[in-house]
């Protein structure tokens, strides 16, 4: 198939992976492409007046990459880097991410070509509803769901609703994921995916022998994700002694001040400035010796460069696709020495308490907090435990495990159904 729309690093990498596991489950030739290649791809303009009165156009993306199992559901990014290959990947991976989960949804993304820091209030909110307009004919509780993602949060997410709902004449919660409570948000969304990379952290030092109390944690990334997880690993007894945002790095031994440090960040919204002392350099910090390293932000940090230098015994990606194939492939080489929790599992509980959300509003009725974390929880145990049985079954890699779990049930569920007409 000519896949020249999807061309760049990120969708390489997905496909890259994706034969891997193919070529492990033996899937012929033939079926690959229907399983790998998006359903739909949508490019939109998005033209916003700007305060100044100019009027300048955005570039928007939304992939769709299967409806087999049910509606598809994704993020929505906001990055000056966003362009239909990696929004292309994105999706692949929430597929197989959403099939290993045991989820009834595809997998999508999608995203906006924008710095949204360089937006005023009424801009980012412009665009966001001009991007959601433009989205209303492709999109639908049933057909595609979308989500939170980098650059985008919880308000981003009720004008996408408010939008949508104008245009139906009806309040419709239910079209994404990821808003306020007062909007029809579930309660522990926002925790969720750090909460679910500390659950499963804690389940992997329990199997390796480690005690919690005293352990050591990198986060590179201390967004939403990668805060919340250094939050959770810090109640739990690990002391966070590195941790990384876009605009600077920090390093101490001795352990970091989270109070301190979500007081600097809640200020000026990021780490820049925070200390002179423990500064170092961002690539410096993903090779510092730490029982728990977590790439937390962006694709492809550990790479065929760094990733025989890693010094951490636990490699838990709370971002998609941080490790590159040419890694994966060095880490390979090192055996046990570092344990992987690969990202469509590790940070899977984005996505889960986002189909709780989903759930909750279609039924109008709502959950506890304690009864959704519990729900999480017990997701994610049996996601993790069918992952280490099938990698410890097949002598494989944790990643190809999940992968091909999620892999299995996607292709199964195709199989099943058919090829309409």
């Amino acid at each position: 198939m000519n896949s020249s729309i999807y061309a760049g690093p990120v969708f390489e990498m997905a496909k890259q992976q994706f034969v891997h596991v193919a070529d492990h489950l033996q899937i012929p030739e033939m079926d690959r492409d229907r399983l790998l290649y998006p359903k739909r791809a949508i490019a939109v303009s998005c033209p916003i007046h700007r305060d100044d009165g100019r009027t300048e156009v955005f570039q928007g993306y939304r992939v769709q990459h299967h409806l087999t199992l049910g509606p598809t559901k994704g993020g929505t990014r906001f990055a000056p880097s966003v362009d239909i290959g990696e929004v292309a990947a994105l999706a692949v991976w929430m597929s197989w991410k959403c099939a290993l989960a045991g989820l009834p949804y595809g997998g999508a993304k999608g995203g906006i070509t924008v710095d949204p820091y360089a937006l005023s209030p009424r801009e980012l909110e412009a665009l966001s509803r001009r991007y959601m307009q433009e989205m209303i004919p492709f999109v639908g509780p049933h057909t595609d769901v979308m989500a939170p993602d980098m650059g985008t949060n919880e308000q981003v997410m009720a004008w996408f609703m408010d939008t949508y709902s104008m245009y139906q004449g009806q309040t419709v919660n239910e079209i994404v994921t990821g808003k306020p409570v007062s909007a029809g948000g579930t309660l522990g969304r926002r925790e969720a995916t750090g909460r679910g990379v500390a659950y499963l952290v804690g389940r992997v030092l329990e199997i390796l022998g480690i005690r919690a109390d005293g352990a050591t944690a990198i986060v590179q990334g201390f967004g939403n994700v990668g805060a919340i997880a250094a939050y959770a690993l810090a109640e739990r007894g690990l002391k966070i002694i590195g941790v990384s945002d876009h605009t600077a790095a920090y390093f101490d031994p001795g352990g970091l001040d989270l109070a301190a440090l979500h007081s600097h960040t809640s200020e000026h919204g990021h780490l820049a400035g925070f200390s002179s002392q423990s500064l170092i350099a961002p690539s410096e910090l993903l090779v510092q010796k730490c029982d728990v390293l977590i790439p937390a932000a962006i694709e492809q940090v550990i790479t065929g460069r760094n990733a025989g230098q890693l010094k951490c015994r636990i490699l838990a990606e709370g971002a998609n696709g941080p490790t590159t194939p040419e890694a994966d492939a060095i880490l390979h080489t090192r055996g046990d020495e570092i344990f992987v929790l690969p990202d469509i599992l590790c940070n899977s509980g984005g996505v889960i308490v986002s189909y709780f959300e989903w759930v909750q509003d279609l039924q109008r009725l709502f959950w506890e907090q304690a009864e959704v974390f519990d729900r999480l929880y017990r997701i994610l145990e049996r996601s993790f435990q069918q992952t280490i049985t099938r990698a410890k079954r097949d002598r494989i890699s944790n990643r190809m495990a999940a992968t091909a779990i999620g892999i299995d049930v996607v292709q199964g569920a195709k199989r099943t159904r058919g090829l309409f007409p």
